[in-house]
């Protein structure tokens, strides 16, 4: 199963010893403030396996997010097919990280990271991501990707209740795009 590697960050398998940084991670309100509620240790654990699962499967998935100087886990990021039930297909790139994470950059490059894999190794023609309309993290993190809002794919979600929460927005990338912009090595 392949590793990826930045300047900075080492996006790998899953160890027994992420299980309470990213438990905490998930009990943290302001990490999940986009999220429909905070996840108990036992489901946290249970969203270990299956990613885990998934890279053994596949290759490729939601990897864990180390920074490489300290060995100090940050967080997730990756790619993983949409959902059923969504109002549309393919694969997105989605990333969160523990909130001492926040502000490094980090997000970008685990993704850039991520969509490299994608439209390299996986030959991806295009890749999505998806976040709730308000999540103004997120979305700068999109646009510094160089991905597009698509206003027409915007949706509610039909997995989160009524509320702020519920709608979400679309970006994407196209891999010709993304080979021809500054892609992997800039933006």
């Amino acid at each position: 199963m392949p590793e990826l590697r930045t300047e900075r960050l080492i996006l790998r398998s899953w160890r027994e010893t992420d299980l309470d940084p990213w438990a905490a991670l998930n009990a943290d309100p302001q990490v999940r403030e986009h999220f429909p509620g905070l996840l108990d240790r036992e489901r946290s654990d249970a969203s270990v396996a299956r990613f885990q699962a998934d890279l053994d499967e596949r290759g490729w998935g939601w990897w864990a997010v180390e920074v490489a100087a300290t060995g100090e886990f940050a967080g997730f990021a990756g790619l993983d097919p949409v959902d059923d039930g969504m109002p549309f297909t393919g694969v997105e790139a989605g990333w969160r990280l523990a909130r001492a994470a926040w502000g490094h950059g980090y997000a970008t490059e685990a993704a850039r990271a991520a969509l490299a894999f994608g439209f390299g190794r996986l030959a991806l023609p295009e890749i999505l991501a998806v976040t709730t309309e308000a999540n103004h993290r997120s979305r700068a993190v999109m646009d510094r990707l160089g991905m597009t809002h698509d206003e027409a794919g915007d949706f509610d979600d039909p997995a989160v209740p009524q509320g702020p929460l519920r709608r979400g927005v679309v970006y994407r990338l196209e891999r010709g795009r993304w080979l021809a912009g500054p892609g992997p090595s800039g933006g």
